[in-house]
């Protein structure tokens, strides 16, 4: 299949790559609903069944960088492949599985196989279309993600509630069955003949993976481990004649100021679904199906709106997208700042604001790194920009449950707090309206020093 034919299909490439990120995303989320049957039916203790996520997001936040690494050398299509492949063994171990050990070894089948899909769906949207409407492909793709987070609970509960947990293994074969259409609208697009850094390539998945595991333990020990390992990663990549990550994408300024807000802002997107659940059971007293159902009118707008964001960012640039993004989201956290633990129905309103905000950012800030980019260093640039969501994801969530761990205080930055037992998620939401601004005028900058026009108009003028 030549290059112009793969262009006349790039829109429908983007349908079937939406329809998988729905099972990617179900299946990394939908299994926390299930852990504490599982963990009474294989009698393991809470730390233990923990490792149902943590492995997960371990191998799959490796398998995203190494997979977008290995796209630019190999045919994206044969990558897919395997990945589809491997996903869906995992969930037949699952489905089979008779001991805990069996268990994790399917989550982590399923996590090497499915971090294929994150790859993707940074790589394809720079791929096949050009930047003036890349962004109607990233919103397309934060379609199918807004509707896997919003399906997630509801599938989860639904199945277990008629049947056994068992058979959410089963959803993640389906993505097998689009996998003819991947090999069909894919190119057999392959970069150069180069060898590949394995030895970089495992320093840098140590690295992520001691980080990971110390902050979702609670390690000081495997904080240190990680950072020795870093320190070995980074001498690799100034002595290794191929580095698995090249010195001159660290060195593109765009790209690594880039990096940092996507860090700041994918952790502040990280805490609305994960405090959200919190004072809706702690302060609200609701039961996991009522949250998911007052959660699920902000996710399923999400889903609605994504591609329309996609096409703002096409029309009016990307700082517009910011912009508009960061407006939609200071509504939600500084009203919730307010009113947490009122009436639920009011909340439901409040998280539409924020779920389109946090969808809208994303996309933003994908469709802006991606623009900083040279053609051979895509796979890799964004697999990073991907593996950093989720290191962004990990240290919010844990800084966050250390804060909710404190209790409930008599202090509160936002006098107009209405609910008492409530203050110390007024005030996480009140730190995070500051950290929003933040993110927009760090934004706001680094739009004015690329150029006089700002950063969108001088990458189309470079022709990226």
């Amino acid at each position: 299949m030549d290059n112009v034919q793969a262009r006349s299909n790039a829109d429908k490439l983007m349908l079937v790559l939406a329809f998988t990120l729905v099972f990617s995303v179900m299946n990394a989320t939908m299994f926390n609903v299930v852990m504490p049957i599982i963990r009474e039916e294989f009698g393991v203790s809470a730390s233990q069944v923990s490792w149902l996520l943590t492995a997960y997001m371990i191998v799959y936040a490796i398998g995203s960088v190494a997979f977008g690494k290995l796209a630019d050398k190999y045919r994206l299509k044969d990558l897919l492949t395997f990945g589809l492949v491997f996903f869906a063994l995992g969930s037949v171990v699952g489905l089979v599985a008779t001991h805990y050990w069996m268990i994790i070894l399917a989550r982590v089948l399923q996590a090497a196989g499915a971090s294929v899909i994150p790859a993707t769906a940074m790589i394809v949207p720079v791929r096949y279309f050009p930047p003036e409407k890349r962004g109607r492909a990233l919103g397309t793709a934060a379609t199918g993600l807004a509707l896997g987070t919003a399906l997630a609970p509801i599938v989860a509960g639904l199945i277990t509630g008629f049947a056994s947990w068992r058979f959410l293994f089963l959803l993640s074969v389906l993505p097998l069955l689009v996998l003819p259409f991947f090999r069909k609208y894919l190119d057999d697009q392959t970069g150069a003949a180069k060898k590949i850094d394995f030895i970089g390539g495992l320093l840098l998945g140590g690295t992520v993976a001691l980080l990971l595991m110390s902050i979702s333990m609670g390690s000081w020990l495997m904080a240190l481990l990680g950072l020795v390992v870093l320190i070995l990663f980074i001498i690799r990549v100034r002595t290794a004649e191929e580095p698995f990550i090249q010195p001159a994408l660290l060195k593109n300024k765009q790209y690594s100021y880039g990096l940092f807000i996507a860090f700041l802002a994918t952790g502040m997107n990280f805490s609305l679904p994960f405090l959200a659940p919190q004072f809706l059971n702690g302060v609200n007293q609701l039961s996991p199906a009522m949250i998911g159902l007052i959660m699920f009118p902000a996710a399923i707008s999400s889903a609605f709106m994504g591609r329309q964001g996609g096409k703002l960012a096409d029309e009016k640039g990307n700082s517009f997208l910011v912009y508009t993004a960061v407006g939609l989201i200071m509504i939600c956290f500084i009203t919730l700042s307010i009113f947490v633990g009122l009436s639920p129905y009011l909340i439901m309103f409040l998280l539409i604001f924020g779920n389109l905000g946090q969808t809208f950012l994303q996309i933003a800030m994908s469709n802006t790194i991606s623009q900083t980019l040279a053609k051979d260093q895509v796979g890799v640039g964004m697999g990073l920009f991907s593996l950093l969501n989720f290191i962004a994801g990990a240290v919010t969530t844990s800084v966050i449950g250390k804060m909710l761990d404190v209790g409930t205080s008599s202090f509160h930055l936002n006098p107009f707090a209405l609910k008492d037992n409530a203050y110390v998620y007024s005030n996480i939401f009140s730190a995070l309206a500051v950290v929003a601004v933040i993110i927009m005028v760090l934004y706001t900058l680094q739009s004015r020093i690329s150029s006089p026009g700002g950063l969108n108009k001088q990458l189309k003028v470079s022709g990226k």
